[in-house]
């Protein structure tokens, strides 16, 4: 990917992300209201990424977020260790009643005609707390980081989390480190925080100016970046015309972006999707295969399609490959309980290659 991207070889870190770590809240397939028990993830748009390119491609990744000193925030940081991600964190006291708090998102998978139904408590979060300065950047960069990632969630939180994100990315490219953004536009949070549509539209904007590969749908452009563009829903949501149509728009008033991607996901019940990616990159166009999945919990897919490519980008393989590593990898993450994967290299690049789901023995 060197004519596309410069990319460092060398560093303490490979991957670093800034986000905020939540726990997830999975009752299966069994709504909220009628639910006894739930198993417990551990999150993060930012972390997911971090996560897996730790756990199934064997890189180094860290993470800076907020950690509060209380058992949800030591279940957090034993999964974070688990990961093998490299914890940056800014500690808050917990003051046992009113927090602060490591958010917690409720998630229920649905079933066939019953999408999965999504809500938060992030009610005095740790997270929205952060604020420029919390981190000291320069030791962090200093040491060598190849590759920075955030993205639209974390900076919904609050104000001050969006400065905090323009701040590290101001550090990230001053270093010589790659910048990529998730848009992952999620109006409940942009409402909630204040301001809603007109301040996501006000603040994204400001963050774009320093990405390098930008990660969104045609949504996350349309209401992330305010970019004009087709309703969602006109066509296949498998159809890349009305993604690639909007590229033109996204460089022109950004021509410093060098990548944008993104899946594809056309639901024909919450447990069977057909599912694609694209990528244009340096002015082509990349489309991965199409193939039907099965879907055991979607959440996370997303985050597992971005891990692979940045994966590809980072160890040099051709635009091609790395949209198909992305692909396959988020076609994998599909098939585990919880955010973050379970998948291995061997299987993500035997996906890639055109693997069967035939037993391996």
């Amino acid at each position: 990917m060197t004519d596309t991207l410069t990319i460092r070889s060398d560093g303490a870190l490979d991957f670093l992300s800034l986000g905020a770590l939540v726990h997830r809240l999975d009752p299966g397939n069994v709504p909220f209201r009628k639910a006894t028990q739930c198993a417990i993830h551990v999150s993060g748009g930012e972390f997911n990424c971090a996560a897996n390119l730790s756990d199934c491609f064997q890189m180094r990744t860290g993470i800076a977020s907020a950690m509060v000193d209380y058992p949800i925030g030591d279940l957090i940081a034993e999964r974070v260790r688990a990961m093998g991600v490299s914890p940056f964190y800014k500690h808050f006291a917990h003051d046992g009643a009113r927090g602060p708090n490591m958010a917690t998102v409720y998630s229920d998978r649905g079933h066939g005609v019953r999408g999965p139904v999504v809500f938060y408590n992030r009610a005095n979060e740790a997270a929205a707390q952060l604020k420029p300065g919390d981190f000291d950047w320069s030791a962090i960069f200093g040491a060598g980081v190849r590759w920075f990632h955030s993205g639209g969630i974390f900076a919904s939180l609050s104000e001050t989390a969006a400065e905090l994100v323009i701040e590290a990315m101001h550090a990230a490219k001053a270093s010589g480190a790659v910048v990529s953004f998730d848009l992952n536009y999620r109006e409940k949070l942009w409402n909630a925080a204040g301001g809603g549509h007109q301040r996501a539209l006000a603040v994204l904007r400001r963050i774009v100016r320093h990405v390098d590969v930008l990660v969104g749908n045609e949504e996350d452009l349309q209401k992330g970046l305010g970019i004009p563009g087709p309703e969602v829903a006109a066509t296949s949501t498998l159809d890349p015309t009305a993604f690639f149509g909007m590229i033109d728009r996204v460089v022109g008033e950004h021509p410093h972006i060098k990548v944008v991607a993104t899946t594809l996901r056309e639901v024909h019940s919450t447990n069977r999707h057909r599912w694609s990616a694209v990528a244009w990159i340096s002015g082509q166009k990349y489309v991965a295969p199409a193939c039907d999945l099965d879907v055991h919990d979607r959440v996370g897919g997303g985050d597992a399609f971005a891990s692979g490519l940045f994966y590809g980008m980072l160890t040099g393989e051709s635009p091609e490959q790395s949209v198909k590593l992305g692909w396959a990898h988020g076609a994998l993450a599909t098939t585990f309980p919880g955010d973050t994967t379970m998948a291995t290299l061997d299987q993500v690049k035997s996906l890639a290659r055109g693997g069967s789901a035939r037993i391996q023995r």
